[in-house]
């Protein structure tokens, strides 16, 4: 049976961090919904998480982590090291930022990294367009007729994702499709490297997304209402005009390359 204070030996028997990675000094109380540590380590130069002889504030997540290993250590009592674990959500620490800013603010500042990030990333590609491309493989004719034919779902999910009825129903998460979608065809119509890098990255990333959600153990959100197939034939009408706006306009005078008849 464990018993309060519990110091740093004592810690490092109980969490599956060894060494200098083991980052509380003492546990001082715990009961059944909360622990209370304290740590001296993040003025330590051998702190491994420091940099530029700081502690950036988002390693106090690797903190709070070990405290919640620890944590459940000493509920057990058995003495017992708990296992490796892994984080894969940090909805905790969301709520926290919203409560701290507001949700209106924290939407602005998130939306305005957003941006920041996509505008990155058009520089970035637009940059390797310019500076040549690097062939990895050619790919067939057809395929870009498979990219052409395979946009047009992509673009009706992305709107069904916002005008939801039964397609939202359906697919669950269409925003998330609608990216594989547009990433596997622009894979499939293009074969150098900067283009399999940012697509495969598009993909990789909502595939990751999508195993994601299907293992959340909390509920998320409160559920968003959703209509009936009048949304459906507006997503799907919406969805249409999109399509050919972006193949006959954004498409050849923004990126610069023609998709129909080319």
């Amino acid at each position: 049976m464990l018993t309060p204070p519990l110091g740093r030996d004592a810690i490092a028997l109980l969490v599956p961090h060894a060494g200098a990675m083991c980052l509380l000094d003492r546990a001082l109380d715990w009961d059944e919904e909360s622990i209370a540590c304290e740590a001296d380590r993040h003025r330590d130069p051998a702190n491994p998480l420091r940099r530029a002889g700081r502690l950036p504030a988002v390693c106090g997540v690797e903190y709070a982590l070990q405290a919640m290993a620890l944590h459940g250590a000493a509920r057990a009592g058995d003495g017992e090291a708990q296992r490796p674990g892994y984080l894969s959500s940090l909805r905790d620490l969301r709520g926290s930022i919203v409560n701290a800013m507001g949700e209106g603010a924290y939407k602005g500042v998130y939306s305005l990294v957003s941006f920041a990030g996509l505008a990155l990333i058009i520089w970035g590609f637009g940059h390797y367009r310019a500076t040549g491309w690097i062939d990895v493989w050619t790919p067939p004719t057809a395929f870009k007729h498979i990219t052409v034919a395979l946009m047009l779902p992509a673009v009706i999910l992305l709107v069904a994702a916002y005008i939801r009825g039964r397609i939202y129903t359906i697919v669950k998460h269409p925003m998330l499709t609608a990216v594989k979608l547009w990433a596997f065809a622009h894979l499939l119509a293009n074969g150098d490297l900067g283009s399999i890098i940012l697509f495969g990255s598009f993909l990789a990333w909502a595939v990751y997304d999508r195993i994601s959600l299907k293992r959340r153990t909390d509920a998320g959100g409160p559920p968003i209402p959703v209509g009936g197939p009048t949304n459906d034939l507006i997503a799907i009408a919406v969805g249409i005009i999109a399509y050919l706006a972006l193949a006959f306009a954004f498409h050849p005078v923004v990126i610069g390359v023609p998709v129909m008849g080319a």
